[in-house]
């Protein structure tokens, strides 16, 4: 499992974990969507099984969405003295935002693990 976690973070490719699945060397500090490889130049696995293979990623971004939305939440309110103060409403937007390049990459990947071995 932890393996897993470091090759999803590595951009590594699911099946040889040589090649890599996103264009970008560094997933963390690109803005604007994903570019992603078709194949991978090591194996040649391909990445999108069939039309539509990414909507399901999009609940996996939904969930990390949320998951940070929360957490932002929990930090900021040690900054205010009232238990939800109406100023934590936009902290909470500017992190959303700013994750959001990084949330369609992370759940891209995810999903491409959790069913790499599901073949057509």
């Amino acid at each position: 499992m932890s393996n897993s976690i470091v090759h999803i973070l590595n951009n590594d490719c699911p099946h040889c974990l040589k090649g890599k699945v996103f264009k970008e060397k560094n997933i963390f500090l690109n803005i604007g969507f994903p570019k992603m490889n078709e194949y991978c130049s090591h194996c040649q696995f391909k990445f999108e099984k069939e039309p539509g293979y990414f909507f399901g990623a999009m609940y996996v971004n939904y969930g990390l969405t949320v998951a940070q939305g929360i957490a932002t939440y929990v930090i900021a309110q040690f900054f205010f003295k009232e238990n939800f103060d109406l100023r934590i409403i936009p902290i909470i937007a500017v992190v959303i935002i700013a994750m959001a390049s990084l949330n369609i990459r992370l759940s891209r990947l995810l999903w491409i693990y959790m069913f790499k071995n599901y073949s057509i």
